[in-house]
């Protein structure tokens, strides 16, 4: 029996929207080409941090939160290849916390008073902002500061609030959704990184 399939059809206009889109993220990608030593930095730092027994706490908000959840899940789970597990946590998977405090002290705190809670000297708090200049991302970045923590960000276009607050930041021109994108391919980044330094905590990773 034989079946026939109905022609996809295509809007006027949406290939040539699509192609930029790609085109947007290409240059951004490139962009962050550019970054690749504060990457490498990072992963040899989180590595040396974290097997020292501190931990990441990451947080973001929107589709960064669920990028900074990525990160996590990375950390603790695996990216590439077997290795030990390792404390990460992501601010905004605690709905309770959220809720409660956005309610009793306002959003603007959300992850500034967990940072507070959960931070010790020596951890590392990561932000993802495709603005940055999400008041509660910087909140949390002055909150890491107050707890001996480094704060490192992720984010748009610099300058921004994040970035200044921050102790280490790969800012990122280009549209919100490429920004978001390319965060996403410097997690996996930087957890090839981290992960290579796992596997051999003697040597170098060039």
């Amino acid at each position: 029996m034989s079946t026939t399939r109905t022609p996809v059809r295509v809007l006027p206009g949406t290939k040539g929207v699509l192609t930029m889109h790609l085109e947007d993220h290409a240059e951004t990608l490139r962009e962050l080409g550019l970054a690749i030593p504060t990457l490498v930095e990072w992963g040899h730092e989180l590595h040396s941090r974290l097997q020292a027994g501190h931990r990441l706490i990451a947080a973001g908000n929107g589709g960064s939160a669920a990028e900074a959840q990525h990160l996590t899940a990375e950390l603790v789970g695996r990216f590439d290849g077997e290795r030990d597990p390792f404390s990460a946590i992501a601010l905004h998977a605690d709905t309770s916390s959220i809720t409660a405090i956005g309610n009793d002290y306002g959003y603007e705190e959300v992850f500034a008073r967990q940072v507070g809670a959960h931070a010790r000297a020596g951890d590392v708090v990561m932000l993802l902002s495709t603005s940055g200049r999400s008041p509660n991302l910087v909140r949390a970045a002055q909150a890491a500061h107050r707890c001996d923590a480094v704060a490192w960000a992720l984010t748009g276009s610099a300058p921004n609030p994040l970035a200044l607050e921050c102790d280490s930041a790969i800012a990122l021109d280009g549209t919100g959704a490429a920004v978001q994108e390319a965060h996403l391919v410097a997690i996996h980044m930087l957890c090839r990184v981290f992960d290579a330094h796992a596997r051999n905590p003697e040597g170098v990773v060039e």
